[in-house]
C-alpha cells in the first residue's frame, strides 16, 4: 500500500511539474497509423503528454469506426507537448520525415486511406515556416525519389481517440501489427536518433 501511494505521489508530482512548465509547446503530426506515431514520439526526451486522436475533418466527435471509412476527412494524428530546451521543433520535423514515407499519398505501407495521410498541423507561424522550409529543402535535395505529399495546414479541432488507442504499443507489444509494423519503426528511430531517446 505504501509503495502504491508513493508511486501515485511521484506521478502526481511529475504531472504538476510538467503542467507548471510554461515553456512547453504543442505539436501535431500525422504519419499513418497513430499507434506508430504515438510510439515514436513517446520515446523522445523532452516530449510529454502524447495523445492519439483525429484532426482535420468535418465531423464533430468522430469515432474510430467513422474515421476508418475515410468519409469524415480526419487524419489519424498525435498531439504532444515538447520542451524546446530539450528537443526543438526542427528536430521533431527531422524525426517526422525520416521515420515514415512522406511521398505516398494517403498511405503508409498496408494502411490505405485519407485517414493515413502525411500531415503537419502547425500551431503558430513559426511552425508553419519551419515545416515548409524543411519540406522545400528535402524536395530540392531530392532526398526521396518521389515528391513529398505531406500536407502543412493550420491546426484544427483535435479529438482524442478512444482509450484503447492510447499507449497502444506499450500495452500490446505481442500484437502482430506491433511486431511487424511499429517495432521496425522504433528500431529505425533508435538507429538514427539514439541520443534523443528516453531511457527504456
Amino acid at each position: 500500500m505504501r509503495r502504491l501511494i508513493f508511486l501515485a505521489l511521484i506521478s502526481l508530482y511529475s504531472s504538476v511539474s510538467i503542467a507548471q512548465n510554461k515553456n512547453l509547446q504543442r505539436a501535431t503530426f500525422g504519419m499513418g497509423c497513430f499507434w506508430c506515431t504515438e510510439a515514436v514520439f513517446k520515446s523522445l526526451k523532452g516530449v510529454y503528454n502524447v495523445k492519439s486522436g483525429y484532426e482535420g475533418g468535418h465531423v464533430p466527435n468522430p469515432s474510430y469506426q467513422e474515421v476508418t471509412t475515410g468519409e469524415t476527412g480526419h487524419a489519424e494524428v498525435v498531439t504532444l507537448q515538447f520542451d524546446p530546451n530539450i528537443i526543438s521543433y526542427k528536430e521533431l520535423l527531422e524525426i517526422f520525415w525520416k521515420i515514415h514515407d512522406p511521398t505516398t499519398l494517403n498511405r503508409q505501407g498496408a494502411d490505405v486511406g485519407t485517414q493515413y495521410r502525411s500531415v503537419i498541423f502547425y500551431h503558430n507561424k513559426e511552425q508553419k515556416v519551419l515545416a515548409q522550409e524543411y519540406k522545400d529543402a528535402i524536395d530540392k535535395a531530392k532526398i526521396f525519389k518521389n515528391k513529398i505529399v505531406t500536407e502543412i495546414t493550420p491546426t484544427k479541432t483535435f479529438y482524442v481517440a478512444e482509450n484503447y488507442h492510447q499507449d497502444y504499443y506499450n500495452l500490446n507489444k505481442e500484437n502482430p501489427y506491433c511486431k511487424q509494423v511499429i517495432l521496425p519503426k522504433l528500431n529505425k528511430l533508435e538507429a538514427l536518433f539514439k541520443s534523443k531517446l528516453k531511457n527504456r
